[in-house]
């Protein structure tokens, strides 16, 4: 894609609002030469934030472990991320309610000349924009997604959702190269996460992930799926889960804001469980489009 073919969708950056094609940042920015920021991705249903109060929670979160000052409010977030479905609705021509869309806020350290070291005093950069969703096929839910399996071999904070993406745009890549939806990772030899998702694992009716800790980003469908499955009488267990287990589950479910819940039916080659999506993945998926319904999520 040229900078010519870019769209001409709505953006904000630093106070201002424009289009991708005419939003400009400087070559010093530290976001661009360090990767030094972080970054959140709200999704919208029928033009309303979903679970919008977790994700500034997170969003809290990493700039916290990044030193770096979180350039707004709550509301004000809140107040951009309306407009910008707004505009996206205008510029596709159609009401707000009407779209799903992906909102991608970004805050960068700011502008500094290129050293290592924290530059203190600097304004962060701000950018958002929204675009729409993706999501999975009816036949990507109805039979499954085939995944391949590879050695986690990023930074040892992952808890941060930090730009430095460039691992697990590897780790994406390797998924993609074996016509497979997602690179599923193990850790010393236990499972940590995919490239862009979350991994849920489920044996005799219980339904397992990773801990809470820095070897994760924690999915905003963390909270989510817990409550899920309080709700459907599931068991919901956090622990470090061996790569044998992974393969003898039952279940195997990836979770993202794009994928929802999905679920996992091959690894590797080898069939998880019965080969076709379980019961678990059922109760969760309906469970998630109840969610996205209510007033407040």
């Amino acid at each position: 894609m040229t900078e010519t073919s870019l769209p001409q969708l709505p953006c904000y950056l630093n106070g201002e609002f424009s289009t991708l094609r005419d939003a400009r940042i400087s070559v010093l920015d530290r976001g661009f030469i360090f990767g030094d920021g972080v970054y959140e991705v709200v999704p919208a249903y029928a033009g309303r934030p979903f679970r919008f109060a977790q994700h500034m929670a997170r969003l809290d979160r990493s700039l916290g472990e990044m030193r770096i000052g979180n350039p707004m409010t709550h509301l004000q977030w809140a107040e951009l991320v309306d407009k910008l479905i707004a505009a996206y609705a205008q510029a596709v021509g159609k009401p707000p309610d009407k779209t799903d869309q992906l909102v991608y806020i970004q805050v960068t350290r700011g502008v500094a000349m290129r050293d290592h070291l924290m530059p203190q005093g600097i304004t962060p950069t701000v950018f958002a924009t929204s675009n729409r969703m993706s999501p999975p096929t009816a036949q990507n839910r109805a039979d499954g997604v085939a995944c391949v399996s590879a050695d986690d071999f990023r930074w040892k904070k992952a808890h941060i959702k930090s730009l430095s993406l460039a691992g697990s745009v590897l780790a994406r890549q390797i998924s993609a190269d074996a016509g497979a939806a997602e690179t599923v990772m193990f850790r010393d030899g236990y499972l940590s996460e995919a490239a862009a998702s979350n991994v849920w694992v489920v044996k005799d009716g219980r339904l397992m992930g990773p801990p809470r800790d820095n070897l994760v980003l924690e999915g905003i469908r963390y909270g989510l799926i817990e409550s899920l499955c309080r709700e459907a009488g599931v068991p919901f267990e956090l622990r470090r889960i061996p790569r044998d287990e992974v393969f003898a589950a039952d279940e195997l479910m990836l979770s993202s804001a794009t994928k929802e819940v999905l679920p996992v039916t091959r690894l590797d080659g080898q069939a998880i469980g019965t080969g076709r999506p379980g019961p678990i993945y059922g109760l969760l998926y309906a469970g998630y489009q109840r969610a996205k319904k209510a007033p407040t999520t």
